[in-house]
C-alpha cells in the first residue's frame, strides 16, 4: 500500500561506442519507510539506476512511477522541480561547493526550492547542529574531514525534507568507523514518509538495510527483505 516508486521494464543501453546494455527490464517497487542497499561490482549499473530514479538521466525503455504517476522524461522543467522538492542526493565525492562554507552549501539547497534566505539559514543551522557540526558552520570543505563533509552533504540532501534519499557510495572513501557512523546517521533519517536507496560495496553495511538489492546481469535480485 505504501509503494512510492515503481520501476517497470526499466532498461538502459549506452550507445556511445558499443551497445552496452547496463540495465535490463528491471521491475521493482520501493516502499516508504524502508532503507534499501544496492550492491554490485563497478560498472554493474548502480549509479546508472540512481541517476534514472533521480530523473537526472532517462531510461532507454520502460517507465518510472512516483505515487502511481508516470514520469514524463521529456518534461525536464517539471522533473527538476519534482527533484528539488522530493529527492535528496548524496555522492561518494561530496560535491560540495569549494568556495562556500558548510552553512552556505546547505542553505543554498533550501534557496533553490524557493524559500527565503532567513528561513533557509535558520533551517540549515538546525540540520548541521543535528549532525554535530554546530562548530563547523563557517568552515570551507577543504577544512573538513571526509566524515564531516559527508555530514554536510547529508544535511544538504535533507534540508528540503525529501521523500526519497539517494546515496551513491557515500562511504566509499571513508574508513570503517566513519562509514558505520555515516550509515547509522542515514538510517536514522528513515520515517514512514521517506525511503532511502544506498549504493555500497560494503556488504556489512548493506546487510543492515531493510532490503539488500544486488544488480546481477543488468537486473535486480532482492535478498535480506524485512517487512
Amino acid at each position: 500500500m505504501n509503494n512510492f516508486i515503481e520501476l517497470k521494464n526499466l532498461s538502459k543501453t549506452f550507445y556511445e561506442k558499443k551497445n552496452v546494455k547496463v540495465l535490463k527490464k528491471i521491475n521493482f517497487k520501493f516502499k516508504l519507510g524502508k532503507i534499501y542497499s544496492l550492491m554490485g561490482p563497478s560498472g554493474s549499473g548502480k549509479s546508472t539506476l540512481l541517476n534514472i530514479i533521480s530523473l537526472i538521466d532517462r531510461p532507454s525503455n520502460g517507465s518510472i512511477k512516483f505515487q502511481n504517476s508516470d514520469i514524463n522524461f521529456s518534461n525536464s522543467q517539471e522533473n527538476d522541480i519534482f527533484r528539488a522538492n522530493n529527492i535528496g542526493i548524496i555522492y561518494q565525492q561530496d560535491n560540495l561547493l569549494s568556495d562556500f562554507t558548510a552553512l552556505e552549501n546547505v542553505y543554498l539547497a533550501c534557496l533553490s526550492s524557493g524559500k527565503d534566505k532567513e528561513f533557509a539559514v535558520k533551517k540549515a543551522k538546525n540540520f548541521l547542529r543535528k549532525v554535530g557540526l554546530s562548530g563547523r558552520l563557517n568552515h570551507y570543505p577543504n577544512e573538513l574531514s571526509g566524515g564531516e563533509k559527508q555530514r554536510v552533504s547529508i544535511s544538504r540532501a535533507l534540508i528540503n525534507e525529501p521523500k526519497i534519499i539517494l546515496a551513491d557510495e557515500p562511504t566509499g572513501s571513508l574508513d570503517k568507523k566513519t562509514s558505520s557512523q555515516i550509515f547509522k546517521l542515514l538510517k536514522n533519517q528513515i520515517n514512514r514518509q521517506r525511503l532511502i536507496i544506498f549504493a555500497t560495496h560494503n556488504r556489512f553495511l548493506a546487510n543492515k538495510s531493510d532490503c539488500l538489492l544486488e544488480i546481477v546481469d543488468g537486473n535486480i535480485k532482492s535478498t535480506n527483505v524485512r517487512v
